[in-house]
């Protein structure tokens, strides 16, 4: 399988876009019209330095309004294409797409369309060139993959096929399995892209809102499975038209577009196999059973403070690294490690970003097959230098340079008694079970980059995206899951520095995890116990409380109960509850969350979220959050 990706995609000069597209994988490019014509160098010398990249051209586009046009127009109409022609000699571009008309003289009619294009492929057949012919889902008279290939059927020359494109099928809502009907070998070019769903003008919403598949809503899944049914065997490019990948890295575009095509074709072949043969085989995607670990970089004056905080959650230092400044704090099934090595990778980290977590271990079936799918997909492999006795731990590089380790069963024992020296103390705590989620923050512009990172290596699916609102400003909040939900991450992006979102990334120059939420088996216990041992509580505002009064009918006792340990509460539809508990931020505009989940609710208290940060802002009004 060939893969491409549209000039017009990513930013930057050609140039540039060339040397992203090549870094990511791809095998060759489409030029974009525009694109070529706002670069200085000739025809030539852009095919030469696409070819110095290793690149094959092997689509030029977009040539418009071309079929169905009458007297003058239609013989100028001929003339464009012709001077195309030579362009595309020179460029060495042996193929050229032909998207339907939307010329306000075009004349509809299938035959008419069919006779114009065969006698174009004439031409084109003459000079050694291709052309393909593609159903724009706003056209003025073809609209619809099927009345394409009909065109093309019936004009019946070998040198004008198909040209199909996820998102023209997949807006009008026209069932990909249409497509499998259409001979394989006729289908000259396919386009893919996704998109979130928008009930908004087709156009426009094609040409701000394109994203890369695994990113959106469409399904192109099975647009994809029903191309590969037909036998194509062709390239599978990438047209994507994104306000926000515009001024975006044109190296983290290329790689998040390349990822997407192999973890698309992974998914054509899992669901069915029998039409993609030749697509490599990957380990499946990979299950999170738990997070095994969190780990903070920290000096040896702040792990003081973190100790201090650790103790007020009922947390007691269960083991100390036999080698290294490393010492594991644990409640329940949850590891907090703190590292004030003064060499390597959390040092470093540490110097960058202060106090701050620079690792999360996941427990995963098989650690070597999750490092072998995250390589396949793009992801960068970590490694540092083994001191004796220590075990090698797979990881890979995540979100603002951090690093993700993977434990299985089988490394488990090897890491925790094989590495550390258990420590005396009472390890009774205050009820605290396991990790429920993580919340990393990040630029809004770097969100479908991650969400595809996560959703692409682990059984995680995304969850419908919130606004939340900030006093300063918007954050948009993306879940990921697992299926059972013993594995959850949000994802919170911010356009704004005043947001507080935006002022943990500056504070924190960059670093990413900026909370981490404990499951409670008692999330009343816990609170009292953690207010006995001096856990300073988020402040939450009476009104708040008065607020939930007329929400919930909830009875006074209740309400009262809620109000004196600051504990915030949430309902779903078919009465499911929330309890959330926010401790104040520790450093750098970190902070703890307590939460308990009661009759099956699956969310993250989206609606209290602006009153935690309400609270947040107000605590830290005239004050600067402690940072080392």
């Amino acid at each position: 399988m060939k893969t491409a990706i549209a000039t017009v995609s990513i930013a930057g000069t050609l140039r540039e876009k060339f040397a992203a597209i090549q870094a990511a994988g791809f095998d060759g490019v489409e030029i974009f019209e525009q694109d070529f014509l706002r670069d200085a160098a000739s025809p030539a010398e852009v095919g030469a330095m696409a070819r110095d990249h290793g690149l094959e051209i092997m689509l030029f586009q977009p040539f418009r309004d071309f079929e169905g046009l009458p007297g003058d127009l239609r013989a100028r109409a001929f003339d464009r294409a012709r001077h195309k022609f030579d362009l595309m000699a020179e460029l060495g571009a042996p193929l050229m797409l032909i998207c339907s008309s939307v010329h306000p003289a075009a004349l509809g009619g299938i035959d008419r369309a069919a006779d114009d294009l065969a006698e174009l492929a004439v031409i084109a057949a003459d000079r050694g060139l291709r052309i393909g012919y593609e159903a724009l889902a706003w056209g003025r008279h073809v609209n619809d993959h099927r009345d394409a290939w009909e065109i093309v059927r019936r004009a019946d020359h070998p040198n004008l096929g198909l040209i199909l494109d996820s998102f023209h099928t997949l807006s009008r809502k026209i069932a990909p399995d249409t497509i499998r009907r259409i001979p394989g070998d006729k289908i000259f070019f396919v386009q893919l892209a996704d998109a979130p769903l928008i009930d908004m003008d087709l156009l426009y919403w094609s040409r701000h809102f394109r994203n890369m598949p695994g990113e959106g809503d469409l399904p192109v899944t099975d647009f994809m499975r029903a191309v590969a049914a037909t036998g194509y065997a062709g390239p599978l490019s990438l047209e994507i038209f994104n306000d926000q990948f515009r001024g975006g890295s044109p190296e983290g575009i290329a790689r998040d577009g390349h990822r997407s095509l192999i973890w698309l074709m992974d998914q054509v072949r899992r669901t069915e196999p029998d039409v993609a043969r030749n697509v490599p085989v990957l380990p499946p995607n990979i299950t999170v059973d738990g997070i095994a670990f969190v780990e903070f970089a920290a000096s040896a004056v702040e792990q003081d403070r973190l100790a201090s905080a650790l103790r007020q959650m009922g947390f007691y230092p269960a083991a100390q690294h036999r080698n290294k400044q490393v010492t594991v704090w644990q409640q329940g099934d949850i590891r907090i490690v703190i590292n004030t090595e003064q060499t390597g990778f959390a040092h470093s980290f540490y110097l960058n970003h202060g106090t701050a977590v620079c690792d999360i271990g996941l427990h995963v079936g098989d650690a070597r097959a999750t490092v072998q799918r995250a390589q396949a997909l793009g992801a960068r492999v970590f490694d540092q230098p083994v001191g004796p006795g220590e075990v090698e731990i797979p990881a890979i590089r995540g979100v603002g340079g951090s690093v993700l380790h993977f434990i299985d069963d089988s490394s488990a024992a090897q890491i925790w008694q094989g590495e550390f020296d258990p420590l005396p103390g009472d390890g009774a705590g205050f009820g605290l079970t396991r990790v429920d989620h993580l919340a990393e923050t990040m630029n809004y512009d770097e969100m479908l980059s991650w969400t595809l990172f996560y959703s692409s290596i682990f059984d995680m699916q995304r969850r419908p995206m919130l606004d939340v609102a900030d006093p300063d400003g918007l954050v948009r909040s993306q879940a990921i899951a697992a299926p059972d939900g013993r594995a959850r991450i949000t994802l919170n992006g911010t356009q704004s520095h005043r947001t507080l979102a935006g002022s943990f990334l500056t504070e924190s120059m960059g670093s990413v995890v900026q909370h981490i939420a404990l499951e409670s088996r008692d999330i009343f216990v816990t609170a009292q116990q953690m207010a006995d041992a001096g856990f300073a509580a988020l402040e939450i505002p009476e009104n708040y409380y008065a607020d939930l009064r007329a929400r919930f009918g909830m009875e006074d006792e209740t309400l009262a109960h809620l109000q004196s340990l600051n504990i915030l509460y949430d309902r779903d539809d078919d009465g499911g509850e929330f309890f959330q508990l926010y401790g104040r931020p520790i450093t750098g505009g970190l902070f703890f969350e307590i939460v308990q989940r009661r009759g099956g609710y699956d969310g993250y208290g989206a609606y209290n979220a602006p009153f935690r940060i309400a609270a947040l802002k107000r605590l830290m009004r005239g004050k600067s959050m402690p940072r080392a």
